[in-house]
């Protein structure tokens, strides 16, 4: 075989028979005219695709011409489709494999907003064969799904489902999509989430695909896949798909504690408050954002099932061990499952490495919570805190992070800040995991005090200890905690508020979380008894409001004058609060006095703690006002209050998951196996 020399000098190298098939399917010609073999599409799927070659061919193409060679386009995707009944697992492959570079070629080509979704489904199969064709792949798919065999094209399959269920930013302009949700593959799905050897090859790709599906048109129509997530009880399958998020976030936090670690020993940064802000500015810290990012779509699947399915709950705070099946209350999943001894659960500890689901939520939140400037890390970060109001408004999450006997030491990474010293050790002593989250709530109080404030990450903050709380007051369960340090946050809260007033008041209603923030207090007063440990914490927050009554009478101040505004925007509120205030006043007002008074009987000036501790226990004679609903919250809802952002998210979960996809099929086009060459006349 000669080739063609180029002028000058030098031989050109030989164009393989796959690129040459290509351009005479996108001439419009029959590549099997020259060729009277009728076995041309056999030995076809026995060439290497050429997934760069065969995008390029398509989109150079105009409308007009990709009109004209549609019957070409058509034919390709059939018998695609047909060879995928060979036995032969080279042609199933390449097969696959040209099905994704021609799907995502077709999308691509369409996102220059000339093509229409109709003209999507005609270009490529034809709309009047494409319920037929798009019946026969999916069922084709999920036969491979299903399979036993050693030589079956899973990963392939998945990324051609992937590729068709990203070909558009807005999956639920998708038109493909709705094949997949007429002919369903979610019990394929669940039998390689149940399947450890499986899950581990291709858990990370079946969790992606089962999210975007459950947002297609979630808003607009009934949804197969939501339904049948929402009431999936099978253990192992959940325990699965909670493995697959817990591994990726846990590598995340080993990670950056490896790198920590090794940047708190390096001569190259002078303090920890050094070591975060370099990360986040620096090329360590693009990088840092861009996993992040990436692990947008874990976090997306770990909040659809939470809020779906109150089965998955329980394996929250299972051990992730890929060769243990989780146990299961016996209200939540199978009855005839015995249910767990708790007292003799191990204590876990943070630096044994597989460790459960919720531990490697909390400690990745503390990451993610330390940049305060990057707005990758503020929607990631808002997402985590969904996540958590759900579980926090769940019975069976509450009793589990409640339980004395289902302790685990976390790490929980905390901001420099100069105003504080850390302490020397960083992992938490052994305790409930709700005390954990308590930490991890007042860790984000005490270090977003900023000017750009986070309104709606307050408000979630703030909203998920009440709803904590509220369990505790409905169950009496009384959870050993100090106390003392969500108080002072709180209040430090509240000064930041009524400092920062005539700046925050023009962006967003700083009344509506201060009225919150004083509904947490009215519980603690009116319902303390029924939750608080000890008696001496009664006693110490009537200390703690006294000693910062300060704080209390500025707030005061600022509602009476709001009161007087005639145009306010907030009134209702302002009026909420004032109305919130009273009982908080009342006992500022009683214990000023009777403290001023044995200060004056014992001619004392500067009194220590336990002194005015002493007399608050001396002095509870005071009569309140009974608030009501103060243990009420409005349930959480995704839409329409949540709707845009999902929107927003599952929109970057797309682009993000289509870019990777393409990169993991052109790096599947390995060493070119049985590939011919051809040289053109």
């Amino acid at each position: 075989m000669t080739s063609r020399k180029r002028s000058g000098s030098g031989s050109k190298r030989p164009k393989e028979k796959v690129v040459y098939i290509y351009e005479l399917i996108f001439r419009g010609e029959d590549p099997t005219s020259s060729n009277s073999n009728p076995e041309f599409w056999n030995e076809f799927f026995l060439l290497q695709p050429n997934v760069e070659s065969l995008e390029a061919e398509l989109l150079k193409q105009t409308n007009e011409q990709l009109m004209g060679i549609r019957g070409n386009i058509n034919e390709l995707f059939t018998r695609c489709i047909e060879i995928l009944c060979s036995d032969h697992p080279k042609r199933v492959y390449n097969s696959l494999q040209t099905l994704c570079a021609l799907i995502y070629a077709i999308f691509k080509k369409s996102s220059s907003g000339t093509e229409s979704g109709f003209d999507i489904i005609n270009t490529m199969v034809g709309f009047s064969e494409a319920e037929e064709k798009m019946k026969k792949l999916v069922h084709h798919c999920n036969e491979f799904l299903l399979s036993d065999t050693e030589d079956c094209p899973r990963d392939m399959c998945l990324k051609l489902l992937l590729v068709l269920v990203t070909g558009t930013d807005n999956v639920s302009q998708n038109v493909l999509v709705e094949y997949i949700m007429i002919n369903s593959i979610f019990e394929s799905f669940v039998r390689i989430l149940s399947d450890p050897p499986l899950r581990a090859l291709h858990g990370h790709d079946i969790v992606i695909l089962l999210t975007l599906l459950v947002n297609y048109r979630k808003y607009e129509a009934p949804n197969p896949y939501i339904v049948q997530l929402s009431i999936l009880a099978d253990e192992l399958a959940l325990n699965g798909y909670g493995q697959v998020i817990s591994s990726s976030l846990i590598e995340f936090c080993r990670q950056y504690t490896q790198n920590l670690a090794e940047a708190q020993t390096s001569s190259w940064f002078s303090s920890l408050s050094n070591i975060v802000g370099n990360m986040f500015v620096s090329d360590e810290g693009c990088e840092r954002m861009q996993q992040i990012r990436a692990n947008n779509a874990l976090l997306l699947a770990l909040y659809e099932a939470v809020h779906l399915n109150r089965n998955f709950i329980p394996t929250l705070a299972h051990s992730q061990a890929e060769s243990s099946a989780p146990p299961s209350p016996s209200n939540t999943l199978n009855a005839s499952q015995p249910v767990p001894d708790l007292a003799t659960a191990p204590i876990i500890d943070v630096t044994q490495f597989p460790t459960n689901l919720l531990v490697a939520v909390f400690q990745y939140c503390s990451i993610v919570m330390q940049d305060h400037k990057n707005e990758s890390s503020t929607i990631n970060l808002k997402l985590c805190f969904l996540i958590l109001t759900c579980i926090s408004e769940d019975q069976y999450a509450n009793s589990m992070m409640h339980d004395v006997n289902l302790t685990f030491k976390v790490l929980i990474h905390r901001a420099q800040m100069r105003h504080r010293k850390l302490p020397g050790e960083r992992i938490s002593k052994s305790q409930p995991l709700a005390a954990t989250l308590l930490d991890l709530l007042v860790e984000f109080i005490v270090s977003h005090l900023m000017k750009k404030f986070p309104m709606e990450l307050y408000l979630l903050c703030v909203g998920i200890i009440h709803r904590v709380l509220c369990y505790q007051k409905r169950c009496r369960v009384r959870l050993v905690y100090p106390w003392k340090e969500l108080w002072a946050a709180l209040i430090g809260l509240l000064k930041f508020l009524v400092g920062q007033e005539q700046n925050l008041v023009k962006k967003c209603n700083i009344f509506h979380l201060a009225i919150q923030i004083v509904n947490i207090f009215n519980l603690f007063i009116t319902y303390g008894d029924t939750f608080l440990a000890t008696t001496n914490s009664y006693d110490e927050l009537y200390y703690e409001l006294n000693r910062e009554e300060k704080v209390f009478s500025e707030i005061h101040a600022m509602v009476l004058r709001y009161t007087t505004i005639p145009d306010c925007e907030y009134k209702d509120d302002v009026l909420k609060l004032l109305q919130s205030l009273v009982n908080i006043l009342a006992i500022i007002k009683h214990f000023q006095i009777k403290i001023k008074e044995w200060l004056d009987s014992q001619n004392i000036s500067t009194p220590s703690e336990e002194q005015i501790l002493e007399v608050v226990r001396k002095n509870y004679d005071l009569t309140l006002k009974l608030q009501d609903s103060l243990d009420q919250y409005e349930r959480y809802a995704e839409k329409p209050k949540h709707a845009s952002f999902f929107t927003s998210m599952v929109r970057e979960v797309v682009m993000d998951t289509r870019k990777n996809i393409y990169y993991a099929i052109k790096e599947a086009q390995a060493a070119p196996q049985a590939n011919y060459y051809l040289t053109t006349p």
